[in-house]
C-alpha cells in the first residue's frame, strides 16, 4: 500500500547543529557489545516518541527542536523487533525458541551493537523469503544502505544459481516507515506475492542488526531548507542531468510552478517521502492487498493455492496474537474476496453440495470473525463498524449458512425446522458480550481461593448470602458460569490476541463452573428421579419426559466455535504438554478488561498482573482440568447435527479430541479423575450421553466409550465395563423399552430389530448412521476379547451386542472378529467361549436375514459352517438339526451339509467311523426336509448328498415325482433326470425327463429355444430304453413342441440307431428295431411336423415383409423334404403351393419367387 507523502512547510523548527550527518551511535551505549552503562534519559524519550507520536506532531508541538533530539528520534522510529520482519515475509509461524531469538538480536540492535543474525531455525523451510534474506545479509549481499529520515534504501546482490552462477543479480530496494513500523516496500525485483521479497528482509535486518552501520540523515526536505537559491538550482540541475528519464516530470511540474493559480502553489509546503508520516494517517505495517485477493481468488476460481489460503488463515491468528491491526484488514479482504464467489447462490439455494475444499474456510472466517468482535481492547466504536460489517454480509442473499446442507427453501422457524443461522451469526451475537463484568475482571486478574471466599460460601449454602452459587465453588474458587460455547469464545478471542494468562484463568473459572453445574443436575436429577416411582426394570417407562432426557440444545463436539477443544488445548498448554502460542508479551499497563470503550474502576486495574503463574494452579492440575474437561464435553448428550458436513465435522472434532487424549500416560491421580467423572456421567440427567435414559436423536457415545473402555479396563474394569455396556445402546433405532445392563441374561424374550431405514427419513437425517454402526460394532468387538476370559461378563457383552446392534452387516463383523480373536496361533489352543460367541452371533445374522432376498449369504453361510467346525462335532450336530432357522432349505442341503460331510471337514475333525456315519445320516435327514420344503431349488443338492444312503434317495425321488414336479421348472427336472442318467438310473431319469417335458412349451417361432438340447436328450433316452418309453414322450413333444424345425429335427433322429447305454435299472438293454415313418410311433410324430409347418407357413405369411422373402423360401425347402417323407408326401406339398398362391395372391412378387423356385 502506498503511503501518502506529507506536505512538508517551507519554514523549519530545527535547531541546526554542525555538520549534515546523524551519529547512529545512541549515546551512552559503547558499540563493541551491549551497554554496561544505561541508556541515557534522551534515548528513552526518543524510543517512547518513535513508537507513538507521529513526527508531525513533534514539528508542530514544539518551535524549535535540536536536530540531535531529532536525530534520536529518526533513529528510534525504525522497528526493533525482528519478529515482525518473519512475520511478513514467511508462511511459517515462528516457535517460542525463534522469539526469544529475535528478541535477544532486536535488543542488541536497539543498543548499538552489530550481533550477527539468528540462521534459519528449526521448522522453518528454506524457501521462505526470511531465510533467503537472513542467508543474503549474512553472506555479505547488501550494500549502500543509507536512511534519509523516514526512508531507508540500499543495494542487494544475489548470487547467481542454476545453470548461471556467475550472472550476480542487483536490486534496488527501499522501505518507508513510521512509529515503528513499515508502511510501504519497493524493490526492483520480479517477486510478486503477498508477503515481502528476500531483498526487503535482508536490507530490513540489516538496519535492525547493524544500525551502527548505517549512515543516517535528516529528512530530505530539511536539507533542502539549508541551502540558498545557487545551490537548490545546482541541485536540481544535477539530479535532471543524471536522471534523464525525469526530464519530462521536471517541466511538467516546473510549468504548474510558474503559474500562480496551479494546484501546486495553492498547497502550503511541498511532499516529502521522508519526513514520515501524518497526524491523520492510518500507520500500520505495508500488506500488499493485491496480491491477497488475486490469492483469494485463484483458490476460488481454480481451486489452486489451497494449502496458502489455509497459511493466511494461520497468519492472521499470528496477527492477532501480535495484536497487529492488519490482521483485521486481511480478514475483511479475504471474506470480501470470498463473497464474491460466483457459486454460492447455488450452494444456498440450489441445492448444490459446498466443495469440500471451501466448507472448513467459511468455518474459519466464522471464527476468526468472533476472535476479533470479542477482542477485549477493542473500542465500542470498533465493535460498532464491525458490527454493521458483519450485519451487511449477514444479510447478503448469497451468504452462505453455517450449516452447509440447509436450504432456504421450505417452512422455516418452527421447531423441525429452525431458522438457519449464516456464517457470521456467532460473531454478531458475540458482539453483544461485554468484558465490564466486576467478577470476571477478578478472575482474569486472579482466580485464587481465599478465607473470605470460602466463608462466603458456606454463608450460601447456609441460605444466609444470596447470589454466590454463581460466583465461587465448594473450593472458594471463583467460578464463571455462562453459555459454554460463548465463555470458549472469550477463552480462545483472549488467546488470539496474546493474553495467555488471562485465558488460562477464565479457562479455569469455566471448568469449574461446568464441574459445578454438573454436580447440581447430578443431584438434581437424582432427587428428581427418586420422587418418581419407577418401574421394576431398571428402564424408564411412562410419558415422554420420564422416559428420555432432553440433551442439550447446543453440543459442545461438533460446534462451529469448537469450545470443548479451545479450553483443552488453553489448559494443556498451561500443563506444560502442548506448544504455548507464539505471542508477544503483554506490558504491565495492558488491562484486557479495560477498555477505551468501556469504563472500569481504576483500582481493579492497578492490581492488574499481581497473580503470578506460581500463585495459580500447579501444571499437573491443569492436565487434570484439561482431562476433566474433554470427559465432560465428549461425554455431553447432544442432538444428532442436521446436514451431512456437521455430522461429519463432529466425528472428526470427536476423534481429534480422543486422539489428544490418547497421546498421554495416566498415572494414579489421572486415573482417580477419570473415575470420578466416569461416575457422574453415568448418573447423571440430561446433560450426559451416558446417563440411564437418552433421547432418540441424542449422538451415540460408542466411540467416546471405547476411549473410556480401554483406559478404565487396567484399573476398575468393572466400571469399564458399565461403561462400555450402557454405551452400546442405539436408541435412534430401538422399538422396545430400554433395559439396562443389570438385567441381561435374565430375559427370554428376543430383542427385536428396529428398522434402519426410518433413520433416513426422520429429522435431523442421519448421514453418518453407517459410521454409528460401525463405531458400535468396534466397542463391542473391543469388549469381546476383554471379556474372553470371564465367561459370565463374555455373556453379559454378548447379549448386550445382541440386543442392541441392529445392523446384520456389523453383527456378521463383529462375529468374524470373534472368530478371528479365538483362532489359534502358533503354540497355543483355540479360545471356545470366543467361539462360541462368533458362532451365536454369526447364527443370529443368518435368523435375522433369513427372509432378506437383497443379502449376499453365501458368504456368511460358508464362515458359520466353518466357525462350527471348529467347535466340533457337537456344533455340526445342532446346526443340522436347527437348520430352518437359520438356513434356506437350498442353503441348508447345499453349502451346509456338503461342508460337513467332505472329506476335508471330516479330516480336519478326526471323527471315528461311528460319528462320521451319524454326521452323514442327519445330512440326509437334513436333504430330505430341505426337499420337502423347497424341492425345485434342492432336489439335486439333496440327490447328490443322499447317492449313498438308498432309502434316503428313493423318498427325495418320490418327492419330486408325485409331489414336487408342478412346481419345479424344465430346467430343474432335465438337470435332475440326466444326473439320474449318469447314476444309470435310465428309467427314473425317463419318467423325471417325461415331467419336465410337460413343463416345457415351444411355440412356432422359437426355433432357437434354450431346451433344444434337453429335448434331443430326454427323446434319445426314451428311444434308447424302448418303444413304449418313446411313444410315451412323442405325445407329449407332440402336445408341447410346436416348433416345426424342432419337430422335423426329432423325427430324423428317431428313425437313426437309438443311442446305446450299459444297462436299464441292473438289466441287459434288450435289441432295438429301426423305426420308420410310416409306424406308429413315428407316423404320429410326422404328422405333427407336417402340420407344424403348414401353421408356421399361414402364421410368417401374415405379416412377412418382401426383406424376408428370401429366409421364407429356405423355409419352404425345409417343409418340402419333411413332406417328402410322407407317402404322399410330395402332391400333399404341391396342393400346399397351390393353395397358398390362393390366399395370398395379392403377394405377386413372393408367388412368382416360390413358383421359380419349386416349379409349381
Amino acid at each position: 500500500m502506498a503511503v501518502n507523502k506529507r506536505l512538508c512547510c517551507g519554514h523549519s523548527n530545527y535547531y541546526y547543529g554542525v555538520g549534515p550527518g546523524v551519529s547512529a551511535a545512541p549515546a551512552g551505549v559503547s558499540a563493541a557489545g551491549p551497554g554496561t552503562v544505561p541508556a541515557s534519559l534522551l534515548d528513552v524519550a526518543a524510543r517512547a516518541v518513535a513508537a507513538n507520536v507521529p513526527f508531525q506532531r513533534v514539528e508542530q508541538s514544539f518551535p524549535r527542536v535540536p536536530e540531535h533530539v531529532l536525530g534520536r528520534i529518526v533513529y528510534w522510529s525504525f522497528p526493533r523487533n525482528e519478529r515482525y520482519i518473519r512475520m511478513y515475509s514467511s508462511f511459517v509461524s515462528s516457535g517460542s525458541s525463534s522469539v526469544a531469538a529475535s528478541t535477544a538480536s532486536a535488543s542488541a540492535a536497539a543498543t548499538g551493537s552489530g550481533t550477527g543474525g539468528t540462521g534459519r531455525e528449526d521448522g522453518e523451510s528454506p524457501g521462505v523469503p526470511f531465510d533467503r534474506g537472513v542467508r543474503l545479509l549474512e553472506s555479505g549481499a547488501v550494500e549502500d544502505v543509507l536512511q534519509i529520515g523516514f526512508h531507508l534504501s540500499g543495494i542487494v546482490r544475489e548470487p547467481g544459481s542454476g545453470l548461471f552462477p556467475d550472472q550476480e543479480k542487483v536490486f534496488k530496494a527501499s522501505v518507508s516507515f513510521d512509529r515503528c513500523k513499515i508502511t510501504s516496500v519497493k524493490c526492483g525485483c520480479d517477486s510478486r506475492d503477498i508477503f515481502w521479497c528476500q531483498h526487503i528482509v535482508a536490507l530490513s535486518l540489516y538496519r535492525i542488526r547493524k544500525a551502527s552501520s548505517v549512515q543516517i540523515r535528516m529528512p530530505i526536505s530539511e536539507t533542502l531548507l539549508q541551502m540558498t537559491r545557487e545551490q537548490l538550482q545546482k541541485f536540481s540541475q544535477y539530479l535532471i542531468s543524471e536522471h534523464n528519464d525525469v526530464l519530462p516530470t521536471a517541466q511538467r511540474l516546473a510549468d504548474e510552478i510558474m503559474e500562480s493559480k496551479s494546484t501546486i502553489n495553492l498547497l502550503q509546503g511541498a511532499p516529502d517521502p521522508t519526513a514520515g508520516g501524518s497526524v491523520d494517517d492510518e500507520y500500520c505495517w505495508h500488506l500488499d492487498e493485491e496480491q491477497i485477493l488475486k490469492l483469494v481468488k485463484n483458490f476460488l476460481t481454480h481451486g489452486s493455492h489451497s494449502e496458502q489460503l489455509t497459511s493466511i488463515f494461520e497468519k492472521v491468528r499470528e496477527m492477532l496474537r501480535a495484536r497487529d491491526s492488519n490482521s483485521v484488514r486481511m480478514l475483511t479482504l479475504i471474506t470480501e474476496q470470498f463473497l464474491t464467489d460466483p457459486r454460492l447462490p447455488g450452494w444456498r439455494t440450489s441445492g448444490i453440495p459446498t466443495t469440500e475444499k471451501c466448507r472448513p474456510l467459511w468455518d474459519e472466517i466464522g471464527a476468526l470473525w468472533v476472535c476479533v468482535i470479542l477482542n477485549p481492547r477493542s473500542t465500542a466504536a470498533e465493535k460498532s463498524s464491525w458490527w454493521q460489517r458483519l450485519k451487511s454480509w449477514s444479510e447478503l442473499p448469497a451468504c452462505p449458512l453455517e450449516d452447509g446442507d440447509t436450504r432456504s427453501s421450505g417452512a422455516v422457524g418452527t421447531q423441525s425446522h429452525p431458522v438457519p443461522h449464516t456464517i457470521f451469526q456467532r460473531a454478531l451475537e458475540a458482539a453483544y458480550l461485554s468484558w465490564n463484568d466486576s467478577h470476571l475482571e477478578a478472575i482474569l486478574r486472579c482466580n485464587r481461593p481465599t478465607a473470605e471466599l470460602r466463608k462466603n460460601y458456606r454463608c450460601m449454602c447456609m441460605g444466609t448470602v444470596n447470589g454466590l452459587c454463581t460466583l465461587v465453588n465448594s473450593s472458594g474458587r471463583r467460578i464463571w458460569l455462562e453459555n459454554i460455547p460463548l465463555a470458549c469464545a472469550r477463552v480462545e478471542a483472549l488467546r488470539s490476541h496474546g493474553y495467555t494468562d488471562e485465558a488460562r484463568r477464565l479457562a479455569v473459572a469455566i471448568v469449574l463452573g461446568m464441574k459445578h453445574q454438573q454436580r447440581l443436575n447430578c443431584l438434581s436429577y437424582y432427587n428428581r428421579k427418586n420422587m418418581v416411582p419407577q418401574p421394576a426394570h431398571s428402564g424408564f417407562s411412562g410419558s415422554y419426559h420420564q422416559r428420555y432426557q432432553s440433551p442439550s440444545a447446543e453440543g459442545w463436539i461438533g460446534h462451529p466455535l469448537d469450545p470443548i477443544g479451545c479450553i483443552f488445548m488453553t489448559l494443556l498448554e498451561a500443563s506444560g504438554l502442548a506448544a504455548k502460542d507464539n505471542t508477544v508479551p503483554i506490558s504491565e499497563d495492558e488491562c484486557p478488561t479495560c477498555t477505551a470503550g468501556e469504563s472500569s474502576d481504576s483500582t481493579s486495574c492497578s492490581h492488574h498482573h499481581t497473580c503470578t503463574a506460581s500463585e495459580d494452579l500447579g501444571k499437573e492440575e491443569y492436565y487434570c482440568l484439561a482431562l476433566e474437561v474433554a470427559l465432560m464435553g465428549l461425554g455431553q448428550q447432544r442432538m444428532m447435527q442436521a446436514g451431512v458436513y456437521a455430522q461429519e465435522k463432529a466425528v472428526k472434532q470427536e476423534g481429534k479430541l480422543i486422539a489428544q487424549l490418547e497421546q498421554f500416560e495416566l498415572d494414579d491421580v489421572h486415573v482417580e479423575v477419570f473415575r470420578d467423572q466416569v461416575q457422574m456421567l453415568l448418573e447423571s440427567g440430561s446433560g450426559s450421553g451416558l446417563g440411564h435414559g437418552v433421547h432418540p436423536n441424542s449422538t451415540p457415545m460408542h466411540t467416546f466409550a471405547k476411549y473410556l473402555f480401554v483406559r478404565l479396563l487396567r484399573h476398575d474394569a468393572n466400571l469399564a465395563f458399565r461403561v462400555g455396556l450402557r454405551a452400546m445402546r442405539l436408541p435412534v433405532v430401538e422399538s422396545t423399552d430400554d433395559h439396562d445392563e443389570a438385567s441381561v441374561g435374565h430375559s427370554s424374550q428376543q430383542p427385536t430389530p428396529g428398522n434402519p431405514g426410518q433413520v433416513i427419513s426422520r429429522y435431523p437425517r442421519w448421514f453418518n448412521f453407517a459410521h454409528v454402526e460401525a463405531r458400535q460394532c468396534d466397542l463391542a468387538a473391543t469388549m469381546l476379547y476383554a471379556a474372553r476370559d470371564e465367561p459370565q461378563r463374555l455373556r453379559t457383552v454378548l447379549e448386550c451386542a445382541q440386543r442392541n446392534i441392529y445392523s446384520s452387516r456389523q453383527l456378521f463383523k463383529l462375529a468374524q472378529d470373534a472368530y478371528e480373536c479365538a483362532i489359534p496361533k502358533a503354540g497355543t489352543t483355540r479360545h471356545r467361549p470366543l467361539l462360541e460367541a462368533a458362532l451365536e452371533l454369526g447364527l443370529q445374522v443368518m435368523r435375522l436375514t433369513l427372509n432378506r432376498p437383497g443379502w449376499h449369504r453365501s458368504e456368511m453361510v460358508r464362515w458359520l459352517v466353518k466357525c462350527a467346525t471348529e467347535l466340533g462335532y457337537e456344533a455340526l450336530i445342532d446346526l443340522m438339526k436347527l437348520w430352518y432357522s437359520f438356513f434356506t432349505p437350498s442353503e441348508a442341503a447345499g453349502t451346509v451339509a456338503s461342508t460337513i460331510v467332505s472329506p476335508a471337514t471330516l479330516v480336519h475333525l478326526g471323527l471315528d467311523f461311528v460319528r462320521q456315519e451319524e454326521l452323514a445320516s442327519r445330512a440326509c435327514v437334513l436333504a430330505v426336509q430341505c426337499v420337502r420344503k423347497d424341492a425345485p431349488n434342492c432336489a439335486l443338492g439333496a440327490l447328490t448328498l443322499c447317492e449313498k444312503n438308498v432309502r434316503a434317495f428313493d423318498d427325495i425321488y418320490m418327492h419330486i415325482v408325485d409331489e414336487a414336479s408342478p412346481s419345479m421348472t424344465w430346467i430343474q427336472l432335465f438337470a435332475v433326470a440326466r444326473y439320474l442318467e449318469r447314476r444309470t438310473n435310465a428309467l427314473r431319469a425317463h419318467k423325471v425327463a417325461l415331467l419336465g417335458m410337460k413343463n416345457l412349451h415351444v411355440a412356432y417361432n422359437q426355433d432357437s429355444h434354450p431346451a433344444i438340447n434337453d429335448i434331443h436328450w430326454a427323446c434319445g433316452l426314451s428311444h434308447s430304453i424302448g418303444k413304449n418309453e418313446l411313444t410315451c414322450m412323442i405325445q407329449v413333444v407332440i402336445e408341447n413342441i410346436h416348433c416345426a424345425t424342432i419337430l422335423s429335427d426329432i423325427l430324423r433322429r428317431c428313425t437313426l440307431n437309438a443311442p446305446g447305454i450299459s444297462a436299464i435299472e441292473g438289466k441287459h438293454r434288450p435289441s432295438l428295431v429301426i423305426l420308420t415313418y410310416d409306424k406308429p410311433p413315428l407316423i404320429l410324430l410326422l404328422n405333427a411336423v407336417l402340420s407344424a409347418y403348414v401353421n408356421t407357413m399361414h402364421a410368417r405369411l401374415a405379416h412377412i415383409s418382401p426383406r424376408h422373402y428370401t429366409d421364407f423360401i429356405e423355409f419352404l425347402c425345409k417343409a418340402r423334404e419333411a413332406f417328402l417323407l410322407a407317402p404322399d408326401g410330395r402332391h400333399s406339398f404341391a396342393h400346399l403351393i397351390e393353395n397358398m398362391k390362393l390366399v395370398y395372391k395379392g403377394k405377386k412378387k413372393l408367388m412368382l419367387l416360390i413358383s421359380e423356385r419349386f416349379a409349381l
